[in-house]
């Protein structure tokens, strides 16, 4: 007995210095999804930024695209091994690693939530496929990002709330965090209502609000901060995407900060596109996130 609270009061100790040491800042950058033969190798990771690495993603279908009642298998691109987790957590201690659930689509084929037959079978299903595949890719987390949903959705907050509750309660995951969007924001808000506790952060896909302007950002950013945690909140961007482009975004970033928002984390979509211009916003959100500086400009 006393051997297990000295090894409880050990990792208490490591994940308190790692909180230390990361300042409480943390960057999620979404990987792989395109199929692009992307490596972690090559993504810029400070060493004072709590880095997630969102593999893109797992998903609850064979490869012609028909569900599998809970049954994830990895679509991300195969340069993202198990080996090469490994290798990046060496080098980088500070790295983190989740799985994200889902996407738009497999392929030409849209992806969808379906209400299960079976809710108790589709969560114990997916359960076992996800602590399976934690296991093998050395995974830290689980990341929701469902897209598209049926009119009559009555299992979808039930189904993931349960599903990420018990990954944490049995030690799979430490860390757990939600991708709403615009047009699905409601079936997020009531995951996030009723499992809120499970869940560590919210990459809220502001690239879909149509906004192009620091202070469009800064308006949908305090509308999505009522549905969800101010403090779990995450801007994000899209790079070569949608949405706010450019360095407008870090505008948009200290424009925040000047209306009394903390900027505690960003995310980007995705490593796949940055890597045509050598990573210009994972590095430069990064240096936000560690510079202590606010400058309230007047033309924001």
């Amino acid at each position: 007995m006393v051997s297990i609270k000295l090894l409880h009061l050990s990792l208490a100790a490591v994940l308190l210095f790692g909180c230390q040491s990361c300042d409480g800042k943390v960057m999620m950058e979404y990987i792989g999804a395109t199929g692009k033969p992307v490596r972690f190798s090559d993504v810029p990771v400070d060493p004072n930024i709590d880095f997630h690495f969102i593999l893109s993603f797992a998903i609850d279908a064979d490869a012609s695209g028909a569900p599998q009642n809970g049954v994830f298998s990895p679509y991300w691109a195969s340069t993202l091994t198990p080996t090469a987790v490994r290798a990046t957590k060496a080098d980088h201690p500070n790295a983190k690693f989740l799985a994200s659930l889902s996407g738009w689509c497999l392929g030409e084929k849209v992806l969808r939530w379906y209400n299960p037959t079976d809710p108790s079978s589709w969560i114990s299903n997916a359960f076992a496929s996800l602590k399976s595949l934690a296991a093998e890719y050395h995974l830290d987390g689980i990341d929701v990002d469902y897209e598209v949903f049926p009119k009559n959705d009555t299992t979808f907050s039930f189904c993931i709330g349960e599903l990420l509750t018990q990954l944490k309660e049995q030690g799979v995951i430490t860390v757990a965090t939600i991708a709403p969007y615009h047009d699905i924001a409601w079936h997020y808000a009531e995951l996030f209502r009723r499992y809120g506790g499970v869940i560590d952060y919210v990459n809220y896909q502001f690239y879909t609000e149509r906004v192009s302007r620091p202070s469009g950002y800064q308006e949908a950013f305090a509308q999505r901060a009522k549905q969800f945690d101010a403090t779990k909140l995450l801007p994000s961007y899209e790079v070569n995407g949608r949405g706010i482009q450019g360095d407008a975004f870090f505008d948009a970033l200290r424009l925040l900060e000047c209306k009394g928002f903390e900027v505690n984390g960003v995310m980007v979509f995705s490593a796949d596109a940055s890597s045509a211009n050598g990573y210009y916003y994972e590095r430069k959100s990064q240096a936000f996130l560690l510079d202590n500086s606010t400058n309230c400009d007047a033309r924001l």
